[in-house]
């Protein structure tokens, strides 16, 4: 089942830009510059609503600016900050596709059903996403659906895979 409550990461503040305040922004969403439509964001330290006062592409990534933040020592103290939305923000999701905060923490199976252990986080490597995974060890498989991922289960919390335990 969906944690409709639990808020979804769409990415962080990468560093200052400029000396007005502004901070540039590495964003999760696709496409990135997407990550300015679901306001307010709810920043890591307090999770308190903030509508950004004005967001853009820059160069080959992002820079917004935020209430109250006018010069480049405010805006330093929002470095390392990762931004959240609440998940009502969203979407919806169509069949067979997920949200990679709906992912994480699942159990990873394989399809005989051994146990390779929890879903830690998601990264993208370009090609495809791939399941960072924790268990007796780390393993990195690819979330490819049909070709390593034969069945995701929300509500069981379960991720099952065509995979070699031993790889």
């Amino acid at each position: 089942m969906k944690s409709a409550h639990k808020p979804v990461e769409l990415g962080y503040i990468s560093a200052v830009h400029g000396i007005k305040g502004w901070v540039k922004v590495h964003s999760w969403t696709k496409p990135m510059e997407a990550i300015f439509n679901y306001q307010p964001w709810l920043l890591e330290k307090d999770k308190k609503p903030v509508n950004i006062v004005d967001g853009r592409k820059q160069g080959k990534g992002l820079a917004a600016l935020l209430p109250d933040y006018e010069d480049r020592e405010q805006a330093a103290r929002l470095v390392g900050q990762k931004i959240f939305c609440r998940r009502e923000q969203l979407p919806a999701t169509e069949k067979d596709e997920y949200y990679w905060s709906d992912l994480e923490g699942l159990e990873v199976r394989t399809t005989h059903g051994e146990s390779l252990g929890r879903v830690e986080r998601m990264m993208d490597t370009g090609a495809n996403d791939v399941m960072v995974i924790r268990g007796d060890r780390e393993r990195l498989v690819p979330f490819v659906q049909g070709q390593y991922v034969t069945r995701v289960d929300l509500e069981e919390k379960l991720i099952e895979v065509d995979w070699d335990p031993e790889f």
